[in-house]
């Protein structure tokens, strides 16, 4: 991933620093977006289409870097109208609205039409702290 949100920056410091207990979310969502978000938030995310957010699971391993990847394949539901095209992904703390908390440009943009499926394969997501 490209980044951590200011959100999650601002928990982790908090949490580690300042001695305010952070609560992981017990579900993370994963967002499509066709302008990308930023440290701050925001972006494009897709809308319509029998698009929503989907659940994912993640794995966290190794050292030097600690890596955390989705440990299933993430699909969305097959797009009953286009979605444009997708430059990015957001993991979220809800399944709308919510906070971003992780993102990043993919590394080819995807051209979404009506009857396409999107589709992460497991270990597709990383990330990472450098």
């Amino acid at each position: 991933m490209a980044g951590f949100s200011d959100y999650l920056e601002d928990k982790v410091l908090d949490h580690v620093f300042g001695g305010t207990a952070y609560t992981a979310p017990s579900t993370l969502y994963v967002a499509l977006y066709t302008v990308a978000p930023d440290d701050t938030g925001g972006g494009t995310e897709v809308t319509g289409g029998s698009y929503a957010r989907q659940t994912a699971t993640f794995t966290v391993s190794g050292t030097s870097p600690t890596t955390a990847s989705n440990s299933a394949a993430i699909e969305y539901p097959t797009a009953t109208a286009d979605y444009g095209t997708v430059v990015a992904v957001g993991i979220l703390d809800a399944s709308s609205a919510g906070n971003l908390l992780a993102y990043a440009d993919l590394d080819t943009s995807k051209v979404v039409s009506t009857g396409d499926v999107f589709r992460f394969d497991a270990g597709d997501l990383d990330i990472t702290l450098a």
